[in-house]
């Protein structure tokens, strides 16, 4: 079971855009929630966008609201984080992640992902 990063982060530019994606192997994607966390220096691991099973809820942390999209295709098996107007604030080691666990269930206010993948360095430069 693990998460292969597709489309690694990178630099980018203050207000440029990037998305990065992961694809699932060992389980479907369509059974379980999926999301991206994210861990800048000095600070924890925190949660940035989340689907649950069956893509009935949507969690996105305050900050990136607005600015980041997630989505996912289950043919491909993949998990996507399309980024825009990126700030250096979101300098940070991006992961993602799902739980096998059947609760507690992602909602609009929360995302109890557990398994994270390997993570990818975005760096966005002023």
């Amino acid at each position: 079971l693990r998460f292969s990063c597709r489309r690694w982060g990178g630099l980018v530019q203050s207000d440029g855009s990037l998305r990065l994606s992961c694809a699932a192997s060992g389980f479907s994607l369509s059974h379980f929630p999926t999301g991206w966390f994210r861990q800048a220096p000095g600070k924890e691991r925190e949660a940035v966008a989340c689907l649950s099973s069956g893509d009935l809820f949507t969690y996105y942390a305050d900050s990136v609201k607005g600015r980041f999209t997630i989505s996912r295709d289950f043919a491909k098996n993949m998990v996507y984080l399309q980024m825009n107007t990126l700030k250096r604030d979101d300098t940070a080691v991006y992961y993602c992640a799902t739980t096998f666990h059947s609760r507690p269930q992602v909602t609009p206010d929360e995302c109890p992902l557990d398994y994270w993948g390997k993570g990818t360095l975005v760096t966005v430069s002023s």
